[in-house]
């Protein structure tokens, strides 16, 4: 009887693991920034507050421009960092809870977007002065939507 309730409690416990460590792995963003920011070092740690794994690659503006580029960012879309997970980039001070909810929604998207830096934004908030701004929902065919408003 006891060797079967070990059974038992072994196999959901197995059961019960997979489901974290695939979320978990999906929640690895890799940052790709300027060395000398400070904006996004403060936005690595708001993304690692809220759960994520972050893994910070600083490199040369010339790479950090091709790097935009190549994932699909127009200038008007551009910030000072990108990053990528779950196959999605997400380029500048895009709040937390909405990476969550790409990573959950899954929409047919290059990814999200806080063009410029926005007073108040994760990581550009070191003060009481905010500025509204939006996130954006970048397409694959380069055009955007709203995805959340602050």
């Amino acid at each position: 009887m006891i060797s079967r309730f070990i059974l038992c409690a072994s196999l959901a416990l197995t059961l019960n693991a997979a489901p974290v460590f695939a979320e978990s792995s999906s929640r690895t963003i890799e940052v790709f920034k300027s060395a000398t920011c400070g904006c996004c070092t403060a936005w690595i740690e708001h993304m690692e507050q809220a759960g994520f794994k972050m893994k910070a690659q600083d490199k040369p503006l010339g790479i950090l421009a091709k790097i935009k580029r190549q994932a699909g960012l127009s200038p008007d879309l551009q910030s000072c960092h990108t990053a990528k997970v779950g196959g999605y980039v997400v380029e500048g001070h895009v709040p937390a809870r909405d990476v969550a909810r790409l990573l959950k929604e899954k929409p047919d998207a290059v990814g999200l977007s806080v063009p410029g830096m926005p007073l108040g934004s994760p990581g550009m908030d070191f003060g009481p002065d905010k500025e509204p701004y939006d996130v954006l929902l970048v397409k694959k065919d380069g055009s955007t939507e709203v995805f959340a408003r602050y």
